[in-house]
């Protein structure tokens, strides 16, 4: 305040003008730190969302299921079909597709527990990348892999992440295994279907041929009728 000038008026607006100058100066670096910070902020708050949403996903297919066989067969179709080859040649050759049908259902569990580990390698805490490598050590080697230790940790993780309360400890929750995923339909019920709707369509061709040849011959017989009377 010391060094304002006001005994004059150019003196006062040049003070004010280096008043109006700083405060513009010091406003605009404020609101250029607030858009950085904002932005890093929703940068951050994007890779969490779509860390916990991979995460989830990956629970929900290594952890769906409570029955059943829980552990996941690392088996490959080669290896069943050299099984089967070796074990029991004469049944393999007499309907080579039945072994392979049975366990199609766990290769595909397999395949998804498999692109699960994958991304929790990516986007997992370092206790569940240590256990989702060994799961995915124990499928390269050939050997059954439980991951109910991995659901546990994905689940607690989830849970502390959207700030809910902890499990109980008097809940008593089985183990956790794979999700069963569904067959997809079989090619013989879409075929009965393209069938009978080539079936009806070509049935409404015909009959709507059908009926303009008749309405065509019934007025050329009636313009003949009415020529020969008027002759």
């Amino acid at each position: 305040m010391r060094n304002l000038d006001f005994t004059s008026w150019h003196t006062l607006l040049s003070t004010l003008l280096g008043l109006a100058i700083i405060t513009l100066i010091g406003v605009g670096i404020r609101l250029l730190a607030q858009q950085t910070i904002q932005r890093r902020r929703e940068r951050e708050n994007r890779q969490i969302n779509e860390r916990l949403r991979t995460l989830i996903a990956a629970y929900k297919t290594l952890g769906g299921s409570f029955t059943g066989n829980l552990a996941v067969d690392p088996t490959h179709l080669r290896d069943l079909r050299r099984r089967n080859e070796t074990s029991n040649a004469a049944v393999v050759a007499a309907a080579p597709d039945d072994a392979a049908s049975g366990s199609d259902r766990a290769r595909r569990v397999r395949d998804a527990v498999e692109a699960a580990l994958s991304d929790i390698i990516l986007l997992g805490t370092e206790d569940q990348v240590r256990l989702a490598a060994r799961a995915a050590a124990e499928l390269a080697a050939g050997r059954p892999v439980h991951t109910h230790d991995l659901v546990v940790s994905l689940r607690d993780f989830v849970r502390e992440a959207l700030d809910l309360d902890p499990v109980p400890a008097d809940a008593e929750i089985p183990r956790q295994g794979p999700a069963r995923t569904q067959g997809a339909r079989s090619k013989g019920d879409g075929g009965g279907k393209d069938d009978a709707k080539g079936g009806r369509s070509g049935g409404g061709t015909g009959a709507g041929m059908a009926g303009g040849m008749g309405a065509g011959m019934g007025m050329g017989l009636g313009s003949r009728v009415d020529d020969e009377e008027h002759r």
